[in-house]
């Protein structure tokens, strides 16, 4: 059909187009739109008006009651969209994100945990301010069906009657007041638990064993020395980023620690704020006294291999891992400085060595010192299986003739692998 000329057109949709939609397909659109959006809907249609109290999943944060030049207290508006949830809401709540961590105090949500408490929640996310940690109410502890649960800013004290999140299946703690031993039972009362976050425990001062048999992800962030992992025989994929003392690294034992990781399979360590490799009077080992032989990812962050004795420690990893296939090295040197062949003389102990199954090496900030050059000379020499080697420089928009240089002299290092590509790359 063609369109008279000379007119404006306008091409709608019925009226009660809106009204006809399906439930299923409303409620599609509405899970998809920010809360704030979600409740505006319901100036839309008379069937629209109430849709938005049947939703199973919101997440309010400082978005929602953030006002212009900050004319109405943020608490009050808070507590105003809280009251009309608990007002209008029906039905089930099976997910829920609170973000409040900006507020200067936490306001009282005891009751709108009670109200999530009688209404199946299954994923729980609480970000509280962290400056007075806002203890939880025993009610949280009777969430039965939670499969999911993020808490930062908080004080934890379960209830004696506590028997534990039968049905939880990740864990995410940050920044939450907890003693040892009540994070300790918290844990071994998870039985399904598959994911475990940690991350800077305050008031954990003794050790924590980690009794969790259906674990298989866990990132820690704190003292190391506090962790035992006792009972975790699927545990695949381990993060730890070290906040510790040299007095506690030098009491804290890498063998035992990884003794029950025999099915480990990806690994990061963060060496930047830690002193797990602390510099003493003992020679560094050259192995565990056993091998992981399911690694094949290894993330070696924030070393420093000017450090002769933490390298050493680091290459004593690598080869407890005889099936690696995957390792990057980020390196810490702020001054770009290099003391010389002879702290690289560590890596003469593991000339011996082969890395038999290696494929690819990365070396993140990279500015070409005698450690770095060394580490890359022994893994392009012991490597028969090596693909590629790259290497991402810390300086932006390097000098090709710097780039060529680098190169060159890597040419001339021995290639067990026949086919190993090296790859030099500058930032910007």
């Amino acid at each position: 059909m063609t369109l008279p000329k000379g007119r404006n057109h306008h091409l709608s949709l019925p009226l009660d187009f809106l009204s006809n939609l399906p439930d299923n397909v409303i409620n599609l659109i509405l899970i998809h739109l920010p809360c704030k959006d979600a409740v505006r809907t319901s100036i839309l249609s008379k069937k629209w008006k109430y849709i938005w109290c049947r939703l199973t999943e919101f997440a309010l944060d400082e978005w929602h009651w953030k006002s212009p030049k900050g004319l109405i207290d943020p608490t009050f508006k808070f507590m105003k969209i809280i009251n009309q949830l608990l007002t209008h809401h029906e039905g089930p709540i099976t997910k829920f994100t609170l973000d409040i961590h900006s507020l200067e105090s936490c306001p009282k949500i005891d009751n709108f945990i009670y109200f999530l408490s009688r209404n199946g929640v299954q994923h729980l996310v609480l970000r509280l301010p962290c400056w007075k940690p806002y203890k939880l109410p025993s009610l949280l502890f009777t969430c039965s069906q939670l499969r999911h649960l993020s808490l930062c800013g908080c004080l934890i004290h379960p209830p004696s009657a506590f028997k534990g999140f039968n049905k939880l299946i990740s864990l995410e703690l940050r920044l939450v007041t907890i003693s040892s031993e009540l994070l300790e039972k918290l844990i071994a009362h998870c039985p399904l638990l598959e994911q475990l976050v940690l991350v800077e425990m305050l008031e954990v001062l003794n050790i924590v064993e980690i009794n969790a048999p259906m674990l298989r992800s866990f990132d820690f962030t704190g003292c190391i020395s506090s962790i035992c992992l006792k009972n975790v025989p699927f545990l695949a994929k381990v993060s730890l980023i070290g906040e510790g003392s040299s007095v506690e690294a030098r009491n804290f034992d890498f063998a035992k620690f990884f003794e029950s990781c025999s099915v480990l399979e990806d690994l990061l360590l963060d060496f930047l704020f830690s002193e797990f490799f602390a510099e003493g009077a003992n020679e560094a080992p050259t192995r565990l006294p056993f091998d992981l032989n399911r690694v094949k990812h290894f993330y070696l962050r924030y070393i420093v291999l000017e450090e002769s004795y933490k390298l050493s420690c680091a290459l004593c990893l690598i080869r407890s891992f005889p099936h690696l296939e995957y390792l990057t090295i980020e390196n810490y040197n702020e001054e770009g400085n290099d003391r010389g062949i002879q702290d690289s003389l560590e890596l003469e102990r593991f000339s011996y060595v082969t890395f038999n199954n290696l494929k690819e090496v990365k070396l993140e900030d990279f500015m070409g010192t005698t450690p770095e050059m060394q580490l890359i000379k022994l893994f392009l020499a012991k490597s028969p299986m090596l693909v590629r080697v790259l290497i991402n420089s810390r300086r932006f928009d390097e000098p090709l003739d710097t780039r060529l240089k680098v190169l060159a002299e890597l040419s001339e290092f021995w290639h067990a692998s026949p086919n190993v590509e090296v790859v030099y790359q500058s930032k910007g």
